[in-house]
C-alpha cells in the first residue's frame, strides 16, 4: 500500500509539472488519468500491481 501511494503521489506531481510547463494539456491529462483509473479496475489491474510490486522489491534489494 505504501509503495502504490508513493507512486501515485510521484505521478501526480509529474502530471502537474507537465501541465504547468505546457508539455501536456489538461484534456489529454484527464484522458490519461481516466485510462489509468479504468485500467486499474479491469482484469489487468491485479497483474499490473503484482509486476510493479516485484519491480519495487527487486530495486529495494540492490545494494549501493
Amino acid at each position: 500500500m505504501a509503495i502504490s501511494l508513493s507512486v501515485v503521489l510521484l505521478l501526480a506531481i509529474v502530471l502537474v509539472v507537465m501541465i504547468r510547463s505546457g508539455s501536456i494539456k489538461a484534456g489529454p491529462a484527464v484522458v490519461a488519468a481516466l485510462f489509468g483509473f479504468f485500467l486499474a479496475s479491469s482484469g489487468l489491474g491485479p497483474t499490473i500491481t503484482k509486476v510493479l510490486n516485484e519491480i519495487a522489491a527487486s530495486i529495494s534489494k540492490i545494494n549501493f
